[in-house]
Parts: structure tokens; C-alpha cells; sequence
């Protein structure tokens, strides 16, 4: 734990949500278990198995010196989670969440909740991918085109915020939890966008008419849960969603396919890719933020860009690639 400790005592005062010390990545022997992330103005200390009383102990009297030295006169306040299968356990370790709790990422906001569910409202391993596709409607709008975008498994809709702040004409939320809805639109509101998104809480597997009818899309992200019974298994259901690409993409139009499952490399995604759309142009494999560095790349976030094949006078090419007949 002594990696930990270091870290702690080298924290500065964050801005922003992010993580800062990343023990999953293997980088520091002894703490795989165990991640710490901000989500200001309290910390969140995430562990997977448990933590004895001593070691919690020494966690809060560190994070407690650290703080003093860089917010005098602030409560510290931080949140222990254990996500150990079947002792699962969240508490507030010291000091008071902001009710309600909103954090931000490169000027954007988003309503966060620390204390209820395993996750947290905003993926912060994603912060690359919502760059990216920030970066790519801005591209997309320079050239007077106004992109329509199709996000599944849309979660609490991060990914459409940033889309409409890009220039998006239209972005189109499709996920099976309503309430994980009901947080993306309360996002778009936070953020002052009144217009350009709807909702639509279905399985996508039963709705494919209807988003399918709302196209073609110039960008369609896919963020599905790895492993999450009645709802999507990687292994299993990726295929479904891979197939349907080529009739939901406009000609050119990119999709940014995401896999979180450490046991799935990028190859699992590109046998998907040349079996079930093999039309599709594999661009880029977008690196994950540097808080999250792994000695496996493959165990980490696995985040694709692909491209449809472009009409002559239809070439979108995303920023800063080639265009597709360079061979790359």
C-alpha cells in the first residue's frame, strides 16, 4: 500500500474529476486492488477486495495531511468503496458530499453520485473518447456540415453533451435505464443545451426499427457494458451490434466502439469488425488517459474508431487522418 501513500503525498488540489493513482494498471506491486479518483471536492477510494480498519486508517491520515497542506481551511472529504463480489460496501469516510454533486471535465458538467451504485455517473478512463468526439463534430461543423450522431448504451449521456458542444445537429440517447436517462438529461441541462437530444429508453435488440428509421448517422458510439446479464455479453452480443453498423452509418460516417473487458483484447474487435462489417475501415485505436496507464494495453479500455466507406463527394474524413485511399 506504500505506493498509495506516495501518491497521496505528491496529490495536488484537483480541478477536475480524474483519476489519480491507478493501482488496476499493475504499475505498483501490492496495490492492484486498489484506485483513487477525485470528484471535487471529495475523493473516492475504490478497493477490490477489503480493506482492514488499519489500513483505512492510514488512508484517511494521509489524504487528511495531504489535504491540510494543499486546501487549508477545506473539510477533507472522502468516500471508501469495496467492490468485492458479495461484499460490496460503500461509505463515506469523513466530511459532506455537495447535494446535489456536480464535477467537470474540460469545462463540461456532470451531475455525479458517490454513494449509491458501483458506478459513479461519469466513466473518467472515457475522457479521450469524449475528446475525440468533441474534436470530430467540431471537424465535422467547420466544413458546414451539421452531424447526426446515434449514442447506445448511452448510460448518463457524457458522450451527447460533448457531441452538441461540438456542433452536433441531432444526438439520439438510447438506453435501457430510464433513470440513467433521466441524469443525462438533467447533464444536457446543466450544460445549457436546450435542444438537439432525445431519449429513448429501450433494449436496443427491440428497437432497431426506430433507430434505424432516425438515420443514417455521421457518428454512432458504442459504450456496452462487458458483461451485465439481461442487458449485453460482450462475447455474445457484440457480433449483433457490429452487424448492424454498415445500415446505420452514413456514407463516411465514423463509429467509436468501446470494450471494456480486460479479458477481450483489440483482436476480439477487429474479427467482429472483418466478419459482421467487413466495409468498415479500422482508423485508430484512441489511447486511454495517462492516469490510467497499464502494463497490458490489451487488459485496458479498448476504444475504436472505424470508418464507412465514403461516397466521392462525401469524403469526411476525421481530424488528422488520412483519407481512405492512402492505404492506412
Amino acid at each position: 500500500m506504500q505506493a498509495l501513500l506516495n501518491a497521496i503525498a505528491q496529490l495536488p488540489l484537483p480541478a477536475d474529476a480524474g483519476r489519480y493513482f491507478h493501482g488496476r494498471g499493475g504499475l505498483h506491486a501490492g496495490c492492484e486492488h486498489l484506485t483513487l479518483d477525485a470528484y471535487p471536492p471529495a475523493w473516492v477510494l475504490t478497493s477490490f477486495k477489503p480493506l482492514s480498519d488499519e489500513a483505512l486508517s492510514d488512508i484517511g491520515a494521509a489524504l487528511q495531511a495531504r489535504w491540510m497542506n494543499i486546501a487549508p481551511g477545506q473539510p477533507l472529504c472522502w468516500v471508501y468503496q469495496c467492490l468485492q463480489p458479495g461484499q460490496a460496501d460503500t461509505r463515506l469516510m469523513t466530511g459532506t458530499l455537495p447535494s446535489p454533486h456536480t464535477v467537470t471535465e474540460r469545462g463540461t458538467r456532470y451531475a455525479v453520485h458517490l454513494l449509491t451504485g458501483q458506478n459513479h455517473g461519469l466513466f473518467l478512463d472515457m475522457a479521450e473518447g469524449r475528446r475525440w468526439v468533441f474534436d470530430h463534430m467540431q471537424h465535422l461543423a467547420s466544413t458546414g456540415h451539421r452531424p447526426k450522431v446515434l449514442n447506445l448504451f448511452a448510460y448518463t449521456c457524457a458522450f451527447s453533451v460533448v457531441a452538441l458542444q461540438g456542433g452536433a445537429r441531432h444526438v439520439l440517447n438510447v438506453d435501457m435505464s430510464r433513470g440513467a436517462l433521466g441524469t443525462g438529461q438533467h447533464n444536457h441541462a446543466l450544460n445549457g443545451l436546450t435542444s438537439g437530444a432525445s431519449f429513448m429508453a429501450h433494449d436496443i435488440f427491440n428497437t432497431w426499427g426506430k433507430v434505424t428509421r432516425g438515420g443514417p448517422y455521421d457518428l454512432v458510439i458504442a459504450d456496452p457494458p462487458s458483461y451485465q446479464k439481461g442487458s449485453f455479453v460482450a462475447t455474445k452480443d457484440y457480433a449483433r451490434l457490429v452487424r448492424r453498423l454498415p445500415e446505420l452509418l452514413a456514407p463516411g460516417g465514423h463509429a467509436l466502439l468501446c470494450l471494456n473487458a480486460p479479458e477481450l483484447g483489440t483482436d476480439f474487435l477487429l474479427g467482429l469488425l472483418a466478419q459482421e462489417a467487413p466495409d468498415l475501415q479500422v482508423v485508430q485505436r484512441l489511447a486511454n488517459p495517462a492516469a490510467f496507464a497499464d502494463t497490458d494495453p490489451e487488459r485496458a479500455l479498448k476504444v475504436m474508431v472505424c470508418r464507412a466507406p465514403a461516397l466521392d463527394t462525401d469524403d469526411r474524413t476525421a481530424p488528422g487522418q488520412p483519407p481512405p485511399d492512402s492505404g492506412h
